[in-house]
């Protein structure tokens, strides 16, 4: 049994309130990655067009590139950055992890998001009396059991994500299906 700390290295999003808005027009502009964004990784499918807040700014900032592992410390959610997402700046409310060489990265995806052990240490140590957060230091405590092979860590988190990327495309259908209905019983009841 390992502690995540020594399966992955991480890097903490950068303090938004600590970004300085430029009005210069050659200063980089960045795009705030967002909770939504964050499903829609994690789904693999791009749900609704979200206008996300945007930042000019000369800072150096923390952005996230495609196939980066993002824990939400509000959410205690887990995805990977899918291509519409890389560039995007990443607050403190995020956690960028990279795991090492004897941890898949689909894997510790689902290992953060579904494994029962994992999810009650993470539960057990959220902290806030009005609004629960996960912390960066409860997320590199947690205990992992010992990992499967590597090959095994490839194969679950690859049917993890398609079985979620298949639900997600099932709920759409559904929700245009339903679109379609109704808009032909307004028709009919013309």
């Amino acid at each position: 049994m390992k502690k995540l700390n020594e399966l992955a290295a991480f890097t903490s999003g950068s303090p938004q309130f600590r970004i300085t808005e430029s009005s210069d027009e050659k200063a980089a502009r960045y795009i705030y990655y967002s909770q939504n964004d964050l499903m829609e990784d994690l789904a693999g499918v791009l749900f609704e067009n979200v206008e996300n807040k945007e930042v000019r700014t000369k800072d150096a900032v923390n952005t996230l590139e495609v196939d980066d592992v993002v824990f939400s410390l509000i959410t205690g959610k887990t995805a990977m950055v899918c291509q519409a997402h890389a560039g995007y700046l990443y607050t403190q409310n995020y956690v960028k992890l990279s795991p090492g060489p004897v941890l898949d990265a689909r894997f510790l995806v689902y290992l953060l998001n579904e494994n029962k052990t994992v999810r009650r240490q993470l539960f057990v140590g959220l902290q806030g009396s009005q609004v629960l957060k996960y912390t960066l230091q409860q997320l590199k405590e947690i205990y992992v059991e010992k990992l499967p092979p590597f090959e095994k860590q490839q194969a679950i988190g690859r049917i993890y994500f398609q079985q979620l990327r298949l639900k997600a495309l099932r709920n759409k259908a559904a929700e245009l299906e339903e679109i379609i209905h109704l808009a032909k019983l307004a028709e009919v009841s013309k």
